[in-house]
């Protein structure tokens, strides 16, 4: 599974500081910490109360570029603003994210194949988040044949089947798995899979060994990567045991500083 590293993201107070002082050292800290941790790409965002989320955008994407190689999920509902991170991209990235809505999905993948960019699309349409898994892949279906259309590969899609927190969305979780393994049947090659990991912990008491547990079940029903805590030790442990056992990677003694160095 690939970790798509969260922590350069507006929410969080170090990095709506470095947006308004335009101090890059948190960034550029927060960027190396999650490459090192083996994270495969770096979610940029710019939070919510940013009043110029384009600049803001293009400056984050420069400057965590400027302290590590991995590529940028660039993470928005402003399209006008990841359009901006992908204009100085210095490699293909990823668009975080789309739901089957025509209009916004036009708008998307126009810039997917324009850029060269890979897409996160979302389970999920006008009327909110499906219950039920035939619902969640119906969505999934129209997200791939979008894709298609505009002439993007499909092993570029990540389709995100929407996790909602155990507390308040117990039924859905056996839903997220049924639709995990059902979108792998959509096409030929598949679409992959991704997950916002902390959603499905969010309101509860113990969020690290949620995320932990949902990580691993995910993975052995399909999952491809999650948008998760790059930097935790015990998550990133969890992950690379479970590759191990799913036979993704070969086993040594060491194979956890192995998956930490994927990137390095």
């Amino acid at each position: 599974m690939i970790i798509i590293g969260e922590r350069i993201n507006g929410m969080f107070r170090d990095i709506a500081k470095a947006i308004r002082e335009k101090d890059p050292t948190a960034v550029q800290e927060w960027a190396r910490k999650q490459e090192a941790m083996g994270s495969g790409y770096l979610d940029i965002n710019v939070g919510p109360a940013v009043s110029d989320r384009v600049s803001a955008m293009r400056w984050l994407c420069e400057v965590a570029q400027e302290a590590s190689k991995l590529p940028l999920c660039l993470d928005s509902t402003d399209y006008d603003a990841i359009e901006a991170g992908l204009e100085v991209c210095k490699q293909p990235a990823m668009i975080n994210s789309v739901p089957a809505v025509q209009e916004k999905m036009d708008r998307v993948f126009q810039m997917a194949s324009k850029y060269n960019a890979e897409v996160i699309g979302l389970a999920m349409n006008e009327e909110g988040i499906p219950k039920d898994a035939e619902s969640r892949v119906a969505l999934a279906m129209e997200l791939v044949a979008n894709c298609d259309a505009h002439g993007i590969p499909i092993s570029n899609l990540y389709i995100d089947p929407l996790v909602l927190p155990c507390n308040v969305g117990q039924d859905h979780g056996p839903e997220v798995m049924e639709t995990l393994r059902q979108i792998k049947l959509l096409s030929d090659p598949p679409p992959k899979t991704v997950v916002g990991l902390s959603n499905i912990s969010q309101g509860t008491k113990d969020r690290d060994l949620i995320n932990r547990i949902f990580a691993v079940m995910a993975m052995a029903n399909g999952l491809d990567a999650a948008i998760a805590d790059g930097c935790d030790e015990e998550l990133i442990a969890a992950v690379a045991t479970a590759r191990i056992i799913l036979n993704m990677d070969i086993y040594c003694d060491s194979y956890v500083d192995v998956f930490k160095n994927q990137n390095l």
